[in-house]
């Protein structure tokens, strides 16, 4: 009896140990994608239609996270893309994030930019060797998450292309899924 009341203390105290030194955290990136999608196509009235290229590709990249605090007023993302060398950045700001799991954030790079920094060479997702993204609260990194394990702020030392990396709503992709991006804060005009 008395060796399995030690067994069962030596087996949890380490582990309650372990749990009290943890601090919860309130962002954590849990997932990053890329993909390389065609512009939406919308039909109107009105106008001369204009079809677009549908081979011309846009690189999405999409942050899932998680949000502890019941509501938070402010975050911002900032994202660094490795793409073909080039070190593209950009930053989109969100408000009036609820708490939960499955929350999203979303970039994208312009058929155009893509072309310009591939050298005019066909675009394949290879192109894109690596992605960073930071969760950044008041001037603190909260998180930050790799798309390909590498040491951290591994951009740190490289030059940055700021301008290329676009919000949703600077995009023709700004009316669609509404409900599955978090809120884009807009400048006050």
């Amino acid at each position: 009896m008395k060796a399995n009341s030690l067994l069962l203390l030596f087996i949890f105290i380490p582990l309650i140990a372990d749990a009290q030194t943890r601090t919860a955290t309130d962002f954590q990136i849990t997932k990053i994608t890329k993909n390389l999608i065609s512009t939406p196509q919308f039909a109107y009235t009105g106008g001369e239609q204009h079809p677009t290229n549908q081979r011309d590709r846009w690189l999405e990249v999409e942050v899932e996270f998680a949000a502890a605090p019941a509501l938070t007023d402010e975050v911002t993302f900032k994202y660094y893309i490795l793409f073909n060398g080039n070190l593209l950045t950009g930053e989109v700001t969100h408000v009036n994030i609820p708490a939960g799991r499955e929350k999203r954030s979303v970039m994208y790079v312009t058929p155009r930019a893509l072309d310009r920094f591939g050298n005019n060479r066909p675009i394949t997702a290879n192109s894109c060797q690596n992605i960073a993204v930071q969760i950044v609260q008041q001037g603190t990194v909260k998180d930050e998450l790799n798309l390909v394990r590498a040491q951290p702020q591994w951009y740190a030392n490289m030059s940055q292309v700021s301008g290329f990396v676009l919000n949703k709503n600077e995009t023709p992709f700004a009316p669609l899924y509404w409900d599955r991006y978090e809120q884009i804060k807009t400048l006050s005009r």
